[in-house]
């Protein structure tokens, strides 16, 4: 069977690597797969590969031998216009693109159909970590009640850094981007931006309904200091950058990405480095948790060649997710997220005091540190904390 890969940097040249050189032998592989073009604006003179590459999106969409289009381009335009176009073909598509799925994942699912194609994106959220199909399959007899995660490798490695090496921020995303973890522009990774698109996707299979990233409440980890994490860490905590999506009482989700206060007597507070995890509840399992690479050139890639199996192995069977189309209203908004809170960077203890009302203190030197006793909608906690100019972190 032929496919094209459309995008050959990171995750594209991976998922060539793993056809061309590793499949030989694969007993689970449907019969050969081959790849016939790699799209991409680039010259790649020395790549083993280049004879398959092309920069004319056409040559893949009107080849007849082409059952199954990859696409890790990565960005919303001009991929959307390729995948839109390849569906409208006929041709099944896989994507690792996380902002692609995020925003238009409603509407190439409803294409998919359409042309009784299939739309698959295992690896747009966790890289390698299996998530997509064992939340809509494995977990399909449960009422999905709660997902947290840690979808983020670059600030969990900042984080990381930070509580081992007692670096500063800004000092560990120097580092991290001289690693090659974050990108010359974090603003993704750092504001929250990449973890609130995944948690869209997972609350949307959740949910059935297309939840987009914009309707993720979203705070970024540039105002977290040394003292935090340190006064974590004397609470018995640490921080980690948290997606959640919580099912209330109506049915629907509120979803946020927020810095938070992680007990070290949960697992996903050993969750370190450029790891990802997410803890699932279900009304009938209870919490599990997967773990893994949450990036990574071949991690990310054996996602995207395992969706490419199953296309093969089900030409004729839709396998795509179910998600009705977006609504204004399809997720709740924060003030369904009942939690407490560590509150920093109040100037005046006894005014602290008397808004919060019952707390504990954490005292360094002159400075301090606020922890809330009786749980409170995260809306009315972030109010409060807005009165005595605060920073709130939530707690889970």
């Amino acid at each position: 069977m032929k496919i094209a890969v459309m995008g050959y940097g990171t995750v594209g040249s991976g998922v060539v690597e793993i056809v061309e050189k590793r499949h030989t032998g694969t007993k689970r592989k449907p019969g050969d797969i081959e790849v016939k073009y790699i799209l991409d604006i680039h010259d790649f003179p020395n790549d083993e590969f280049r004879h398959l590459l092309t920069k004319d999106v056409n040559d893949i969409l009107n080849c007849d031998e082409i059952k199954i289009v990859v696409e890790t381009m990565g960005g919303h335009k001009p991929a959307f216009d390729f995948v839109a176009a390849a569906l409208k073909k006929g041709k099944s598509v896989v994507t690792s693109n996380k902002e692609l799925v995020a925003t238009s994942g409603a509407e190439l699912l409803k294409l998919a159909r359409e042309n009784n194609a299939n739309f698959l994106f295992e690896a747009s959220v966790g890289g390698g970590i299996p998530l997509i199909r064992p939340l809509s399959q494995c977990l399909a007899a449960n009422d999905i009640l709660r997902i947290d995660g840690i979808l983020n490798g670059t600030t969990n490695f900042i984080f990381t850094q930070m509580i081992d090496e007692g670096a500063t921020f800004e000092d560990v995303l120097k580092e991290a981007q001289d690693l090659g973890y974050a990108e010359k522009d974090p603003t993704d990774d750092v504001e929250g931006i990449d973890a609130a698109r995944k948690i869209a996707i997972l609350a949307s299979i959740a949910g059935g309904v297309h939840i987009t990233a914009d309707q993720v409440f979203t705070e970024g980890i540039t105002k977290i200091t040394q003292f935090d994490v340190e006064t974590a860490g004397k609470l018995n905590c640490v921080i980690k950058l948290i997606a959640t999506a919580k099912k209330c009482k109506n049915g629907k989700y509120v979803c946020l990405v927020t810095p938070a206060l992680v007990s070290k007597n949960s697992l996903i507070s050993n969750v370190n480095g450029v790891f990802n995890a997410v803890m699932v509840n279900g009304d009938s399992v209870g919490e599990i948790m997967l773990y893994g690479p949450g990036a990574g050139k071949l991690a990310t890639a054996s996602a995207v060649v395992a969706d490419v199996l199953d296309c093969a192995k089900h030409m004729d069977v839709d396998r795509s997710e179910k998600w009705l189309a977006n609504t204004p209203d399809a997720a709740n908004d924060i003030s369904g997220l009942i939690c407490n809170a560590y509150v920093s960077g109040c100037g005046d203890i006894n005014k602290a005091t008397e808004v919060f009302g019952d707390v504990q203190t954490v005292v360094d030197g002159e400075t301090y540190a606020l922890v809330t006793k009786t749980p409170a909608p995260f809306t009315e906690l972030k109010a409060k904390a807005d009165l005595i100019n605060a920073k709130i972190i939530r707690l889970i």
